[in-house]
């Protein structure tokens, strides 16, 4: 009785008990995570949060180890996980790819690794620091292509993605840091970092072997601002803007007949691209070279340069892998270097020597197999005008593939029949250059806003105003015009460039209203002819408008009433280059009469044999609007499509 008491007695307790304690023994709660959470934590690694993958800190903890303790110490932290065999190769290799990668760039944060003089031979970080990036890069190429697994396999791997990405970024940061340790002008046939050899093929970008290299610059990390997109295409290799030498500097002077002048001589007012984008992938040169020869250096690399425009792929084991490419960033930093947009203000003043004569600036290295597009700027203004639109083309695949552009660079206080001359003299000596019967030989598009639309207009047409001209001119002027029959040519327009279509943006075809309005005169007379064009010519004014005769500024002569808009307003293109309209309009009617950008009215752009004409929602600047871009891209691809067929 006594136990049967017992017991009943304990029982309660006993189940109360447990009720109480089983609580205290769930170690697992399901608790659900907002979507942005849930993803941020599978993406997050050592580049995007400065902090170590769940995976690799997951890996460390199973080895009773920490990501601090394997911060302070690194050695110990590398020996662990080399000598756990029982864990998955795969898991290994990924995680050791992230920690070298970890201590690589916590070196390079470090004073002597940032300091102004890196090239000392006594800076050990920086050869810490590379040593660490080669080791990132060769467990990151074991695990991405010596697994049993394929990478096409795991293709929707998010550790893959981390992977593949640890590549890109310790392949860019093991060539600029040893281009900081190993300063060089032309492209080395290797790179050394400490015993272990880069061996540097260019086959895939012969243009290389010839240039001056003045900085190497990783753009994986480069933003910049005024660009609402960089065209990028994300994949393997990493991603660089290699900026070659500058030309030597040049006097600038004002050249009266530059065809005769550079008959014997390159122009060097004609510039091949200097911020060039390149690609580099690495692997062994030996393809059978073991795990244990790839992770201890043995096996010798071979970093490829590619030229993203031309080179889609990698080879890789026998297997195509899409190259990393930016196609933004060399145009973007040749706009910020250069300081573009102040020069076209200034010029339009007098202010700078530097626009003398007209500049074209080839935006990437020439292609055979590529049409050209030509962009000519406005009033005041200057190639970056056209950051969006040029922009907007890079980022189309097609177009990408099919054009190349030419920005034109001009000063736009010169008179326009000079403007129009000069720049046919440049673009007639930079075309004869190109690679004949190829593709960039024909069919080129030629694009113009406000100014640059009229200039583009006399491009392609044919038509002989001098004798018109010679009613107009003083005295002075006609004996100078009997001395210099070069002059004459001014006045004489010929299509002969090889432009196969043209597009004219926001152009004032017979002139602006707002050019003799009481403000801009003002601004006018703040305007100057260069000195050096009147000194040139030997042509004096002394203020009357009768000295003047058809000598003004590129202002002066867009008013309705000048007489550059009485002799050239009603010159039309040549009927074999089909020609379009694109028209702002910024006021709040649709009514033709009246409709105008807010500078130019529609019945100035408007032209009566244009293919198409489209009026667009906007002020002068329509050139930047959405539906501008939309419109030519189309434009383009029409082209492509016509000349395909021709």
């Amino acid at each position: 009785m006594l136990l049967t008491r017992h017991h009943t007695f304990t029982r309660p307790i006993i189940l109360g008990l447990t009720i109480v304690l089983l609580p205290a023994c769930q170690l697992v709660k399901v608790k659900e995570n907002n979507i942005h959470q849930a993803i941020r934590s599978k993406s997050e690694n050592i580049l995007t949060h400065d902090e170590l993958s769940a995976e690799t800190t997951s890996l460390l903890k199973l080895l009773s180890l920490t990501p601090q303790q394997c911060t302070t110490e690194f050695e110990t932290c590398l020996q662990r996980l080399n000598t756990q065999t029982d864990i998955a190769a795969d898991e290994r290799y990924a995680a050791l790819s992230e920690l070298y990668l970890a201590q690589a760039l916590e070196l390079t944060k470090q004073r002597n690794c940032t300091q102004a003089q890196p090239h000392s031979e006594n800076n050990h970080c920086l050869e810490q620091s590379l040593d660490a990036f080669d080791q990132s890069l060769r467990y990151s190429y074991v695990y991405l292509f010596k697994m049993q697994e394929s990478p096409s396999t795991r293709v929707f791997d998010q550790r893959q993605m981390h992977v593949r990405t640890f590549y890109n970024v310790a392949l860019s940061r093991l060539i600029t840091t040893a281009y900081r340790t190993q300063p060089f002008h032309q492209v080395p046939a290797q790179l050394n970092v400490q015993q272990r050899q880069y061996i540097v093929n260019l086959e895939h970008y012969p243009e290389l072997k010839s240039k001056t290299i003045d900085r190497v610059q990783s753009s994986y990390n480069l933003n910049f601002s005024g660009f609402y997109q960089v065209n990028r295409q994300d994949g393997l290799g990493a991603e660089f803007v290699v900026v070659t030498k500058a030309d030597p500097i040049h006097k600038n002077d004002f050249i009266l007949d530059p065809i005769s002048f550079y008959q014997y001589q390159t122009n060097p007012n004609i510039h091949p691209a200097r911020y060039l984008s390149v690609t580099a992938a690495a692997q062994p040169l030996n393809p059978e070279s073991s795990i244990e020869d790839v992770l201890n250096g043995k096996a010798v690399f071979e970093i490829e340069l590619f030229n993203p425009y031309t080179q889609k792929y990698v080879d890789i084991h026998q297997q195509k892998y899409i190259l990393t490419a930016n196609y933004s960033v060399p145009f973007a930093y040749w706009l910020a270097e250069n300081k573009l947009g102040s020069t076209g203000y200034l010029t339009l003043l007098d202010k700078t020597e530097r626009l003398r004569m007209p500049h074209v600036y080839m935006l990437e290295p020439y292609q055979p197999n590529k049409k050209v597009i030509v962009l000519i700027h406005g009033l005041a203004s200057s190639p970056e005008t056209w950051v969006n639109l040029t922009n907007n083309i890079l980022g189309d695949k097609v177009l990408r593939e099919n054009f190349q552009v030419w920005q034109v660079f001009y000063s736009t206080n010169m008179p326009i029949v000079e403007s129009r001359y000069q720049i046919h003299a440049l673009l007639k000596q930079a075309f004869a250059q190109v690679q004949p019967n190829s593709r960039s030989a024909s069919d080129a598009v030629l694009i113009g806003h406000s100014m640059g639309g009229v200039i583009s207009r006399l491009l392609i047409s044919e038509h002989d105003i001098s004798e018109q001209v010679i009613l107009l001119l003083n005295y002075e002027q006609y004996t100078r015009l009997q001395q210099y029959p070069v002059i004459k040519e001014r006045f004489q327009f010929h299509s002969d460039l090889p432009i196969g279509r043209a597009i004219f943006i926001a152009a004032p075809h017979r002139g602006s209203e707002l050019s003799d309005r009481w403000y801009m005169e003002l601004v006018k007379k703040m305007v100057k002819l260069p000195i050096t064009f009147f000194n040139q010519v030997d042509i004096q004014l002394n203020g009357s408008s009768s000295t003047k005769g058809m000598v003004q500024s590129g202002p002066d002569d867009l008013s309705p009433k000048s007489r550059f808009m009485a002799l050239t307003s009603n010159i039309m293109p040549v009927s074999t280059v089909p020609y379009h309209s694109i028209i702002g309009n910024h006021s709040q009617t649709n009514d033709i009469h009246d409709i105008s950008d807010g500078i130019v009215l529609y019945s100035s752009s408007h032209l009566e044999q244009a293919v198409s004409e489209k009026i667009i929602k906007g002020n002068h600047s329509v050139h930047e609007e959405a539906e501008t871009l939309l419109e030519l891209r189309r434009i383009l691809r029409l082209h492509l499509e016509q000349t395909r067929a021709q």
